[in-house]
């Protein structure tokens, strides 16, 4: 004979604890697709080396050239913001993930390139090649903090345990900061793209005090080779190619196959 039901409160419980199981492993899934996305992303962003940003801003000092920059990612990263808070209007919940996920990739990139011209600017280039220094730049990003140059960036060290959970920390606070952008009515626009601004203002500052304190006067640093240009380099406003979809069924990233509001510019 079969026991008694389980009592309805029982049965509820039992749910929900279903449901938080669930949504923790989609959680965990999505943060663990969005490094790999970054990580993919870093050596295919352009990055304009010291000698390109000299003759786009003659005569202008390091601090002024970094003001530039980051007025000019600052306005990219609230771009973005305010795209996929437009975006919350549509009547599409499931898409919401999805949009999150846009942000945070289309924010990094942007950043990312931020963060490479500033180490130009402040004669701080990382030595090796360029994934050598992607992920010298990517370990600047997680971490929020100029890299040392003189430490010694190998690709099958860097990319392990330690970083990617500095990477997942990173984006798993920008995707919780970003649940605003949500908001209905034009609201999660405002907030988002005023936050971003802020952020990666924040993040530039931290960074650029950093170099500073290092700093290499122009004079004196050796002559640098030109930067390579990165293969399959990416396009303005356009992911790297491979699966544009979340894991768990989230769906596709919106706006079409690897695009985001606001892209990179060269």
């Amino acid at each position: 004979m079969p026991g008694p039901a389980a009592p309805p409160a029982r049965r509820r419980m039992a749910a929900v604890r279903d449901g938080v199981r669930s949504s923790g492993r989609r959680a965990r899934a999505t943060v663990g697709f969005l490094t790999d996305r970054v990580i993919d992303i870093a050596p295919r962003i352009p990055v304009r080396d010291l000698a390109t940003l000299r003759k786009q801003f003659p005569g202008l000092t390091p601090d002024e050239i970094a003001d530039k920059l980051i007025a000019g990612a600052a306005n990219g990263t609230s771009t973005v913001g305010a795209g996929i808070g437009a975006m919350a209007m549509l009547p599409v919940p499931p898409a919401m993930p999805t949009e999150l996920a846009a942000e945070v990739t289309g924010v990094a990139a942007i950043e990312l390139k931020l963060i490479a011209e500033l180490h130009e600017v402040y004669g701080r280039r990382p030595p090796g090649g360029l994934k050598e220094r992607s992920i010298a730049y990517l370990t600047s990003w997680s971490g929020e903090r100029g890299i040392d140059v003189t430490k010694p960036w190998t690709v099958n060290s860097a990319v392990g345990t330690q970083m990617k959970r500095e990477l997942r920390q990173q984006i798993t606070k920008r995707l919780v900061r970003n649940l605003p952008n949500l908001m209905p009515l034009m609201v999660g626009a405002a907030v988002g793209a005023v936050m971003n601004r802020r952020d990666t203002r924040r993040l530039a500052e931290r960074v650029r005090g950093d170099l500073r304190r290092h700093q290499v006067p122009w004079e004196d640093l050796p002559r640098l080779p030109p930067l390579e240009k990165p293969a399959g380099v990416l396009p303005p406003g356009a992911l790297p190619g491979g699966s544009d979809t979340l894991p768990g069924g989230s769906g596709p990233l919106p706006g079409g196959p690897g695009t985001l509001p606001g892209g990179v510019e060269p």
